[in-house]
């Protein structure tokens, strides 16, 4: 008697893919994701022109852009802004933000390690919170060197989100029990995205914590230099800080987060 096998074709950017198609529908009502004040936005606004200055009209591709946050910061200093995501529930909310505001920004569903974009297309390219979910950085840098025109920069915005300090490892600990202890009508779905986070978090490159020496190192390798590492957030985190609670308030003031900047070689 024949017997079927049945294969899964899923792999581990399948698995993203879908983590982030979830978690578009609460992705707006989170603090750290969405922007909640003015003051918030200055500061954001602050550190895209430490780095990339105004816009003036230059092309800006933000990968993996989500809902579009980063995508109208950009726009409000005057760049062309270009989208991508491989997440259509998240693209879905990010175009009916942009005709909310009446802002023209152009959304593309693309995978941000193979965009499929032309060579030399863009001044700049921008992206947050996207490094540490790649399953293979060095591929994907150079990828968006390829996608830059000579003297292009690219500014990553992440953080190390696997070795969080003392202080942060207690704040974890006790958020779990209060959760655990009062806060069950949320506490299954919760649970699920979390092992989910985790289990992703246990099989992309930077299993080990996207440490800002280790990025730049793959950034050099891919052809980029001029790279400098900001560490400097504090003004977006006192921002932040009154819509987060207590606890994760001081889980994310300890941890390591920067913003790289990298350029490409006005030679090309």
């Amino acid at each position: 008697m024949q017997t079927v096998t049945t294969f899964s074709n899923h792999d581990l950017r399948d698995e993203i893919k879908a983590y982030w198609s979830v978690r578009a529908a609460t992705f707006d009502s989170q603090p750290g994701h969405e922007i909640f004040s003015e003051a918030e936005r200055t500061a954001w606004h602050a550190l895209l022109r430490r780095h990339l200055g105004e816009g003036d009209g230059r092309e800006a591709l933000d990968l993996a852009c989500g809902t579009a946050v980063v995508s109208h910061l950009l726009d409000d200093l005057d760049f062309r802004v270009t989208g991508m995501d491989w997440a259509e529930p998240m693209l879905e909310r990010a175009r009916a933000k942009a005709s909310a505001r009446g802002r023209t920004i152009r959304f593309l569903m693309g995978d941000a390690e193979n965009t499929m974009e032309l060579d030399d297309s863009y001044d700049v390219i921008t992206n947050r919170h996207l490094v540490w979910t790649l399953v293979d950085p060095l591929a994907a840098f150079r990828e968006w060197h390829r996608l830059l025109r000579p003297g292009g920069r690219l500014l990553i915005v992440d953080g190390d989100f696997v070795n969080p300090g003392l202080v942060a490892r207690l704040a974890r600990r006790v958020s779990r029990w209060l959760t655990s202890a009062g806060n069950a009508q949320n506490g299954p779905s919760a649970e699920v995205l979390a092992e989910t986070h985790q289990s992703i978090l246990s099989r992309v490159y930077f299993s080990g914590g996207a440490r800002a020496e280790a990025v730049v190192a793959l950034l050099r390798q891919a052809g980029f230099d001029r790279i400098t590492v900001d560490t400097d957030m504090r003004a977006i985190h006192r921002t932040q800080k009154k819509n987060f609670g207590f606890l994760k308030g001081l889980e994310r003031a300890t941890q390591h987060r920067y913003a790289i900047c990298a350029e490409k070689s006005a030679t090309g």
